[in-house]
């Protein structure tokens, strides 16, 4: 008897949620049916049973869901932070002098997921280095960086740097210890500041606005879908900010000034 009482009161609290879930057409989480319900009713329903009806009845929200790599990013003791040398300064002249790092993920076919991981050089905007892993075990930064070596190629500008996030792989010592092998300077942003690494982010929602990766079959057409977008976005797609070139051709007016 309590039971179906229980069910009954369930079913009546689930309804309610329902009807604001849907008027946010689902990107609402229980903080905002929290705050709603505490407009609409006289004694607001904690938080705790929002959380247990929304499990209960599936009502999950359809708000774009944090990176999953971030949360790797809390660095451990041993990990040692850097400081942030580049200071949002974005406006570089000089090719090779500042490269910028950054992971992102890549759902495709099936709920499959993979990472893209780049190195973009601010002043003339090209994605230098890349790699595409289903792992995000060291050794993916390190292909990346091997790639930034390959492009560097003896040509090492004297006051060249990179900066990244706080992420687990720029923290780790190995990581540390071979950026500076190679003779770059390291700056990290602040933690949780993504201003800090803005033109990374900015390249990142144009790549996933522009490309349908998610209809990737396969690891294998992923990587093809990434290598034919990183040969147009250097070589051929336009920039407004680059004087209306292509970050290649960019590269090549800095060079000459």
């Amino acid at each position: 008897e309590k039971q179906a009482i229980r069910e009954e009161a369930d079913f009546q609290d689930y309804v309610l949620l329902k009807k604001i879930y849907d008027a946010s057409k689902g990107k609402v989480g229980y903080r905002g049916l929290y705050m709603a319900l505490e407009e609409l009713l006289e004694v607001p329903m904690n938080h705790k049973k929002i959380l247990r009806l929304m499990r209960k009845f599936n009502l999950y929200s359809k708000v774009r869901r944090a990176n999953p790599y971030r949360n790797l990013a809390k660095a451990t003791e041993i990990h040692r932070q850097v400081p942030n040398h580049l200071n949002r300064d974005f406006h570089q002249t000089e090719p090779g002098k500042v490269f910028l790092t950054d992971i992102t993920y890549l759902q495709y076919r099936g709920g499959q997921t993979a990472y893209l991981s780049c190195i973009k050089d601010v002043a003339t905007r090209e994605i230098v280095a890349y790699d595409v892993s289903t792992s995000l075990r060291m050794e993916f930064v390190y292909r990346t960086l091997k790639k930034l070596e390959e492009h560097i190629n003896d040509n090492l500008h004297p006051e060249a740097m990179i900066h990244s996030d706080q992420g687990f792989h720029y923290t780790h010592p190995a990581f540390q210890k071979c950026v500076k092998e190679m003779g770059l300077l390291q700056s990290m942003s602040r933690r949780g500041n993504c201003l800090d690494n803005s033109p990374m982010e900015s390249f990142f929602g144009h790549f996933k606005d522009e490309i349908d990766y998610k209809e990737a079959e396969s690891l294998a057409e992923l990587e093809y879908m990434v290598d034919n977008y990183m040969e147009h976005y250097n070589n051929t797609r336009k920039q407004w900010t680059l004087k209306k070139m292509t970050p290649a051709a960019y590269r090549s007016h800095l060079i000459a000034v």
